[in-house]
């Protein structure tokens, strides 16, 4: 029987066989099977013999009672056995669809090893072959077509306390493009890291897949495609069942629900976050969420360097949504420290694929007008690099060795540390190696990838840990924080707050050894410790909904993080767990 739900026909099969014709009240209890099969609620061969028995499982599992720990054991060893990380990708996923507590058990004993698996850069390749790896459904799968039945389709989902969204239409997955319904798998993994790195209970998270079709022909002509078979539909339809989803998740959930929009093509996401940025909560990861995690290393690189933000001058390979999020957040750090919104703006250059951005060139848009400047037309980035000589290159093009040797070696020339970032994902797409990198400056570079790269070693003895500029030190933070306090609307501010409390966290032994970010073995202290201060920043502009305020935010914090402990079902009363019975009165 679904969870929550009592079916009219057997109450009132329960009403006559009782004689009550009139209120019966009516338990409706998960148990046995439903109860091994129930994700959040299974405790594998850990439920104890009198568990068993109460629950109506005993008989259901092999007579063996094993701890959490040698489940993980298990596990792991499973895990050793398989062939690559696509196999891997695909055993973590099943392993959250049976057991969700050993599943996040086994993620935070080494998010290091982990994260790549679930997130970038496997979740990119999972996509590419989500159909055929397709499995169990998670999340929602709303199409073009359910306009006008969206708040019904939502009422499907058996969670009524939802804090978080991740929702994606899937036509800029990564740098891999249009994979239309494929697309599903980021928001699953992203809100795995809202509960891996950042503590939110699963049950709080809902993935989203808006299905609107593709333009992708080889997804259209793969058998194993899982989504709609027709081509994008784009402009008032479109806008339309953007305008009902929002409002249907905000009258459900309530409008503190967070909603972040996740690999939306730039032709939207940047209108979508204006359109709905001061009207509901929601935030765009590509283009807020990169913009904090790169302005926190660019922060923590301004140690090495003993300079401000407004001393450097900064060149982005790309102007798409990345690139325009991470200046927007570099002038607001350049304004802080004094200098005006021109002043600041005219520190950073862009080339797109058409060459530097500069003024009078045809057909730039709105964001891309902002930041073109009076020079002359130049096409290639060598060429931009040499005239412009910045102190810091940035890439988010997603083109793969864009950063060529001449590059990096000019970047030497004329920078004593110069300041590259390599932020494109997934690693196949990244702007040169960190070997690379280091090699051609001859270990003076400052740097930073969106993809994880291994340590190197130069001929001289020196090793480099490379920072990886990951989103997941941002986004779980910032959900976290933002949903802790109940806000309403999130502003650029909270975003400058999260990249300045994860610069402070990197230590000064970090940079010594060439990270730009805290180890991704403490991601999760990092996030509750970001999520504390978004907390004391909407409290002092008085942004926070929540009352009382909490007098201690970072305790707050940590008493609401989920727990990978497995719940007791048996206490030293008969008792059950609020999943497995619902109490409901019932008349007729």
């Amino acid at each position: 029987m679904a969870q929550g739900l009592v079916r009219r026909e057997s109450v009132e099969a329960e009403m006559h066989r009782s004689g009550d014709k009139g209120t019966t009240s009516v338990y409706t209890k998960k148990r046995g099977y439903d109860v091994t099969r129930t994700p959040h609620l299974n405790k594998g061969l850990a439920f104890s013999f009198e568990e068993r028995l109460q629950l109506g499982i005993h008989g259901l599992l092999p007579p063996c009672f094993v701890s959490q720990d040698v489940q993980l054991l298990r596990v792991l060893k499973n895990y050793d056995m398989k062939r690559d990380d696509l196999d891997r990708y695909v055993f973590l996923m099943g392993l959250q669809d049976r057991n969700e507590k050993l599943f996040y058990r086994l993620i935070t004993s080494d998010v290091e090893r982990f994260m790549p698996i679930i997130y970038t850069p496997t979740v990119g390749l999972a996509c590419q072959q989500y159909g055929l790896i397709f499995r169990r459904p998670r999340g929602l799968f709303i199409t073009i077509h359910d306009r006008g039945h969206i708040a019904s389709i939502l009422q499907n989902w058996p969670e009524n306390s939802i804090k978080a969204v991740c929702v994606t239409d899937g036509e800029r997955i990564l740098g891999l493009g249009d994979l239309g319904c494929h697309g599903m798998g980021i928001p699953v993994g992203k809100l795995a890291l809202y509960t891996a790195c950042g503590g939110m209970s699963p049950q709080h998270c809902l993935p989203v897949m808006l299905d609107v079709g593709t333009d992708n022909e080889a997804m259209l002509k793969d058998p194993l495609y899982i989504g709609l078979r027709h081509k994008r539909i784009r402009g008032q339809a479109y806008d339309e069942l953007l305008d009902e989803f929002m409002k249907a998740v905000s009258d459900r959930y309530g409008m503190d629900c967070l909603i972040q929009f996740e690999d939306f093509a730039n032709v939207n996401a940047f209108r979508l976050l204006s359109k709905y940025r001061n009207k509901y909560c929601t935030f765009n990861d590509d283009i807020q969420g990169t913009a904090a995690v790169a302005v926190a290393g660019l922060l923590a690189a301004l140690r090495i360097t003993k300079s401000k933000m407004c001393d450097h001058t900064i060149v982005f390979q790309g102007a798409g949504e990345a690139a325009m999020g991470i200046a927007e957040l570099i002038t607001m750090a350049m304004e802080k420290e004094g200098l005006t919104k021109e002043e600041s703006l005219k520190k950073i250059w862009m080339v797109d694929s058409k060459g530097l951005i500069v003024k009078g060139r045809d057909h730039l848009t709105h964001e891309k007008e902002r930041f073109a400047h009076e020079h002359p037309q130049m096409k290639r980035l060598e060429d931009v690099v040499r005239e412009l000589k910045p102190t810091a290159i940035i890439g988010v093009a997603a083109v793969a060795g864009a950063f060529s040797e001449q590059i990096i070696r000019d970047m030497a020339s004329f920078n004593k540390r110069p300041i590259i970032f390599a932020l494109s994902n997934p690693t196949s797409k990244s702007e040169c190696t960190a070997e690379q990198c280091y090699t051609f400056t001859e270990g003076r570079a400052i740097f930073a990838s969106g993809s994880p790269f291994d340590p190197v070693t130069l001929p001289d003895g020196r090793t480099f840990y490379p920072g990886q500029g990951n989103n997941a030190y941002i986004f779980p933070g910032v959900g976290l924080g933002v949903t802790a306090c109940t806000l309403r609307h999130i502003t650029e501010d909270v975003f400058l707050t999260a990249a300045e409390a994860l610069a402070q966290l990197v230590t000064e032994n970090d940079l010594a050894e060439g990270r730009l970010y805290p180890p991704l073995s403490s991601i999760r202290d990092v996030s509750l410790k970001l999520a504390a201060k978004i907390m004391e920043h909407a409290y002092e502009h008085n942004m926070a909904t929540l009352r009382p305020e909490p007098s201690d935010k970072d305790a707050y914090i940590r008493s609401i993080c989920y727990s990978t402990d497995y719940d007791d079902f048996v206490a030293d009363s008969y008792r059950w767990p609020d999943d497995c019975m619902t109490v409901q009165s019932c008349k007729l």
